[in-house]
């Protein structure tokens, strides 16, 4: 019989409602035998007791259902937002408050590295730079070519922005990709007072050439083997032991090198990425993804789909329904057509695949309502478990038929803190800002919720996105939707159980009971005693996943 190995602690949060505290949890083959008192669990027979978290509080790994493991690689090159964040190292950057302090740092990266390679910034969000204006007209101050050629006139430069959804790069890169020229008539490329591209580039049609143009290749959007590693020491600081990829490309050679890092013993992280359905027939995806699925190992999930609707709302390009954006800015893009969903959606029902589907705007949200509802009539599929990512301006009808749908939602928690007083004040104003991200609508409506930090567009740390759903304050201080606020018990579910139900990996994780992974996220602080307002307070330890520790420090 293999060994028994009892974790002692100060306290266990099982999320296990049938025992929701204990004191004591058994691990035998990577998996939970028992959670309860050591006088309980000493009837498995012979063990070592492990007293290492003895004044520690345990609780399930935690699940990150929405991120990128761009949030490890984009490390390499130049932060550039707007508020002070944590890499991987623990070293804290600073943020950049104006657009000159955003050329003055990729200038001085180009001119430490030298040479005539490329360079890269990432972060990026104008609409924080406004000097004081707040107006209702006002979206920030838009970069431009002119200032990247400020940075270098001969070697290429690209500034993604925060969301992913833009890229502004310099004139170099516009000649490269073809793109300066005059008169070009698309959405996505705005064009100047001269009549060429002012260098802001939007979403994937107009931005994966000029990336291409950069010289960097994409392989950094999903994140390449030192990308990776730094991605799991994220995920010890933050206390995750299972984490999503929803940019995920996965050719041959990226699932080769994800099966060889997450094989190795010293990885600290189960990955869930999902294949993204660009640039490919509906048919060819699903086939892909359910050959993808074959290959799944314990610690490298893989099958799962993701789509994109539309794009972002603070970057104006998500699909708004009547009467649009607040500032009255045209109406965003639409990434992927409606028949694309609907025959995608419809062929992994018959392949028994799960879609996450990336909807922003509530136009966007109305959009994979009606085809998921079109795919379910010619294909019933009891439990498909569907998700919308973000989804973040449904409002209480729509959650209705979402759940009416057999969906789940993954909303994302922590724009409240991050965008909010710009959504208030410019995006979708003060009534529609009040209700993003609702999470107490979701429940209300019997809607399985998850939330999620979307990393690296938001730090990777479930427990302040949880705080985020609780306390739903901006950057300002502002309660922003009072009403939609959740309890501190419901948020840690939603970063526990129900981000591993939107993957289908409740019977696995998410809990602290027996048969489970004998994953572990190990505090210093205990949440469930926490003041709401402190819970992004909590200081995490390390992390456990299939009995194996791992410590921040």
């Amino acid at each position: 019989m293999s060994a028994t190995t009892v974790f002692e602690a100060r306290k266990i949060l099982t999320m296990n409602p049938a025992r929701p505290m204990a004191t004591h949890v058994a691990v035998r083959d990577g998996r939970i035998l028992g959670a309860g008192s050591l006088d309980e669990l000493a009837g498995w027979g012979p063990h070592e007791l492990d007293r290492r978290f003895a004044g520690k509080v345990l609780m399930p790994g935690l699940v990150e259902g929405h991120c990128h493991l761009m949030a490890g690689t984009l490390w390499r090159f130049v932060y550039c937002g707007f508020f002070d964040t944590t890499g991987p190292d623990g070293r804290v950057w600073p943020g950049l408050k104006t657009l000159d302090d955003v050329v003055a740092a990729l200038a001085a990266a180009a001119a430490r590295s030298g040479g005539d390679g490329p360079v890269l910034g990432w972060g990026f969000d104008p609409i924080y730079f406004g000097n004081g204006q707040r107006g209702a007209a006002w979206a920030g101050s838009r970069c431009t070519r002119g200032d990247l050629d400020r940075v270098s006139s001969t070697r290429p430069v690209a500034l993604l922005h925060a969301s992913l959804h833009i890229v502004n790069v310099n004139t170099v890169v516009l000649q490269r990709a073809g793109r300066l020229q005059a008169g070009i008539d698309h959405p996505a490329i705005p064009l100047g007072g001269d009549g060429l591209p002012t260098g802001e580039l939007k979403g994937p049609e107009a931005m994966l050439p000029a990336l291409d143009a950069v010289g960097l290749g994409r392989s950094f959007l999903s994140g390449d083997e030192a990308g990776i590693q730094d991605f799991g020491r994220l995920c010890v600081r933050a206390g995750v032991t299972t984490a999503t990829d929803l940019a995920a490309t996965l050719s041959e050679p990226e699932v080769e090198g994800l099966l060889r890092i997450t094989g190795a013993a010293d990885y600290p992280a189960r990955l869930v990425p999902l294949l993204r359905f660009i640039g490919m027939r509906p048919a060819d995806c699903v086939q892909r993804a359910a050959a993808l699925a074959e290959r799944s190992t314990e610690r490298l999930r893989l099958g799962r789909i993701k789509v994109v609707a539309d794009g972002s709302i603070q970057g104006f390009s998500a699909r708004l329904r009547w009467p649009g954006y607040y500032n009255g800015r045209p109406n965003g893009l639409w990434y992927t057509a409606p028949e694309a969903i609907r025959e995608v959606y419809t062929l992994a029902l018959q392949q028994g695949l799960q879609i996450h589907t990336h909807t922003n705007g509530d136009e966007a949200t109305d959009l994979a309502l009606d085809c998921l509802q079109h795919a379910l009539a010619l294909h019933p599929v009891p439990d498909h478990r569907f998700v919308l990512q973000h989804c973040q301006l449904a409002d209480d009808a729509q959650f209705r038929r979402i759940a009416a749908l057999g969906m789940t939602v993954n909303l994302f928690a922590n724009h409240h803190f991050y965008w909010g007083d710009e959504h208030h004040a410019v995006t979708v104003g003060p009534e529609r800002a009040e209700r993003m991200n609702a999470c107490r609508s979701a429940l209300a409506a019997g809607v399985p919720l998850a939330i999620h930090s979307d990393a690296p567009i938001t730090p990777l740390a479930p427990l302040f996105t949880a705080w985020c759903a609780v306390n739903r304050h901006t950057a300002s201080g502002r309660v922003l939707g009072e009403r939609q606020r959740i309890g501190v018990d419901e948020a840690l579910q939603a970063i526990t159980l129900g981000a591993a139900r939107s993957l289908k990996l409740d019977a696995e994780i998410g809990s602290i009971e027996v048969g489970k992974r004998a994953d572990f996220c190990v505090l210093h602080d205990d949440p469930a005693a926490s003041a709401p307002e402190a819970l992004k307070d909590v200081r995490v330890w390390g992390t456990v996943l299939g009995g194996r520790v791992f410590e921040a420090a």
